[in-house]
């Protein structure tokens, strides 16, 4: 394992670009692939392959979704991480386009100064602003939870944006409030832990933990319902480019299927 990984990173290095490995492209879409398992090795390499293949051609464009406490958020790191793409969340964009004094900033900021939910075509017309930008254009991009509902993916495609693929992170109900009810937060630090899978060792941070107070069972359970009654309706309008990921296991074998299911998006494109 150890020299083809070594192997690998020579023939990088070697011909220094991505056009060296574009024939390789068609293999992975057909039934007589160089690699045929869903070894580490093989998942690596395929990944770092089609990484250096959009260096060369469309950037990347992704949209992960997936219940409250699915691991969207660590995944977005590595994915960030691995591809050099620009995460964004609705959160943040709301906010930055606020700050900016862009129009679309302005009208969102008349409905959040007055307490109302900022509507649809607001937000739509800030992410596509977003996406416009330079950074977007070059280097690709992640939505990061976003659209919610069927009208948002409507209005996102009648505004003309189109992702390559769209990641579904699948965890059972009954784990995902395991790991909301869990979590705490230590004031001083920021950090997060959690009581079963990651609580402090040091007794001092132990006793000053604090829980939100949204980290309910009952709080949770209206989250989840919120999402469940959206989840088909969005699924169904990325049914062409969507795949479902296991999101019920250790973060390392989950990122290991976000590549691959990643570098066959591209691969087909």
């Amino acid at each position: 394992m150890r020299n083809s990984l070594s192997l690998v990173s020579a023939l990088l290095l070697l011909f220094g670009s991505a056009s060296a490995f574009l024939p390789l492209r068609p293999m992975w879409g057909s039934t007589s692939s160089s690699f045929p398992d869903d070894s580490p090795f093989s998942l690596h390499l395929r990944a770092t392959l089609t990484q250096l293949q959009m260096s060369k051609e469309d950037p990347p464009k992704i949209i992960i979704s997936g219940a409250p406490a699915s691991g969207k958020g660590t995944q977005c790191e590595i994915i960030k991480e691995k591809f050099g793409v620009v995460h964004l969340s609705t959160g943040d964009m709301l906010r930055a386009a606020v700050a900016a004094g862009t129009e679309v900033g302005k009208l969102a900021k008349d409905f959040m100064d007055n307490g109302k939910l900022v509507p649809d075509n607001v937000i739509i017309g800030i992410v596509k602003d977003r996406l416009a930008e330079p950074d977007c254009i070059e280097k690709g991009w992640l939505l990061d939870g976003f659209p919610r509902t069927a009208a948002q993916a409507e209005a996102l495609e009648e505004a003309g944006v189109k992702a390559d693929c769209f990641l579904f992170l699948n965890v059972p109900d009954s784990v995902l409030v395991e790991r909301v009810v869990g979590r705490r937060t230590d004031p001083q630090t920021g950090k997060i832990y959690h009581m079963t899978f990651s609580p402090p060792e040091d007794e001092t941070i132990l006793q000053r933990l604090e829980q939100r107070s949204d980290d309910t069972e009952e709080k949770v359970m209206v989250r989840l319902e919120q999402f469940h009654a959206n989840e088909d309706a969005v699924k169904g309008k990325y049914a062409d480019i969507s795949v479902a990921i296991d999101g019920n296991r250790a973060p390392s074998d989950v990122s290991a299927a976000v590549l691959a299911a990643i570098a066959a998006s591209k691969a087909k494109v």
